[in-house]
């Protein structure tokens, strides 16, 4: 059978299966189940959003850690209200992140961020929302390829960073890179964790030059490429198949990341000769006129199956609105970077949901 019938069988499967899903409810149901349940029944991730003029929550030049990719106002970023926008959920209160209250609670605790530069984005934001809560407190700070790691040395709590933007593994052979869909071998690194933050989804799409494998191998069959959607909703059953077998969720807490948006099409929010370059305000409203990213199903049909509670940060739709939050061309590192966020900015929020949902766990 060929690679074009099988790609063609592949793709006609997983329409199928997302058009029977979403007729009978089941994605928003499980993803309620997973990832909106609240002690208090609030769904956090749905609301607006309002200008707050105690934001932001701490100075970019100041944090010691944030990349000059998301320091949009270090690369002169002439506008600053972006800066002053906070998530208001309609149905409860998100709580005031309380840095020093984490810190003590998490005393001798380990957090790790597990993904690619979203995830990078995250763990920058929560190191600089934590220091900016204790700023004499001392810090060690080391930058690595795959781990690096924020120590704050007086509570004893490590924020940890690894570098793997598939989640599963790619491995040299004698072809080249190939994408092995199921297998994590970087996993053992992940192990010993008492919270664990996932994340996965950007380079899925990557093509050409920025493609960092070369052939995609799934069980004993080598492909020299797969639609995008079916490849990722098989690393992340991988994915939370290793989250099954590792992890004692009476000891680690486990959060995916949500798929977090691009703003390069602007025919996305029905103004189709823009992207975000220029844009200064989130979009009004609680709906992305767009509707919610294909890989965002992937994830909720993923998180249905998982044994081990896991968390989503739903921020998919939130982060939607925020076409006004990114680097555009004031990252520090040139071209338009309409898929990161500036610091401080978006990810803040995503902290601060987070920080939420640890409140009631």
């Amino acid at each position: 059978m060929g690679f074009g019938v099988v790609r063609l069988i592949l793709v006609s499967c997983w329409l199928l299966f997302l058009q029977q899903a979403n007729a009978a409810g089941v994605l928003n149901k499980r993803s309620a189940l997973r990832g909106r349940k609240q002690a208090s029944g609030c769904n956090l991730f749905q609301g607006k959003w309002v200008l707050d003029s105690s934001f932001p929550l701490y100075n970019s030049s100041t944090c010691p850690f944030i990349d000059a990719e998301f320091d949009c106002q270090k690369f002169g970023r002439p506008d600053s209200l972006y800066l002053k926008y906070t998530w208001r959920p309609d149905s409860c209160i998100l709580p005031r992140f309380d840095g020093v209250d984490l810190l003590k609670k998490w005393s001798g605790k380990k957090i790790m961020f597990v993904g690619d530069s979203l995830s990078l984005n995250m763990w920058e934001s929560l190191s600089c929302m934590l220091q900016a809560s204790v700023p004499n407190a001392k810090t060690t700070f080391v930058r690595r390829d795959s781990l690096s790691s924020v120590f704050f040395q007086d509570y004893g709590v490590t924020l940890l960073l690894y570098r793997t933007p598939y989640l599963v593994d790619i491995e040299r052979q004698d072809v080249g890179r190939v994408l092995k869909l199921d297998s994590i071998q970087a996993g053992k690194a992940w192990l010993g964790m008492d919270v664990l933050i996932f994340n996965s989804w950007h380079w899925w799409t990557h093509t050409g030059r920025s493609q960092p494998w070369d052939f995609i191998q799934d069980g004993t069959t080598r492909y020299q490429d797969m639609d995008r959607l079916v490849a990722f909703y098989k690393g992340l059953t991988t994915w939370a198949r290793w989250v099954d077998f590792n992890v004692d969720p009476t000891k680690t807490k486990v959060f995916f990341q949500g798929i977090s948006p691009t703003h390069y099409l602007g025919k996305e929010w029905n103004e189709p000769r823009k992207n975000c370059i220029g844009e200064s305000e989130p979009l009004s409203g609680s709906m992305y006129p767009a509707g919610a990213p294909p890989a965002a199903d992937v994830v909720n049909r993923v998180l249905s199956r998982i044994k081990v509670p896991v968390y989503l940060l739903d921020i998919t739709t939130l982060s939607q609105l925020r076409k006004d939050a990114h680097p555009a061309g004031y990252g520090g590192e040139g071209g338009t970077d309409c898929s990161h966020w500036c610091l401080p900015g978006l990810p803040d929020t995503w902290n601060q949901l987070m920080y939420a949902a640890l409140l009631t766990m």
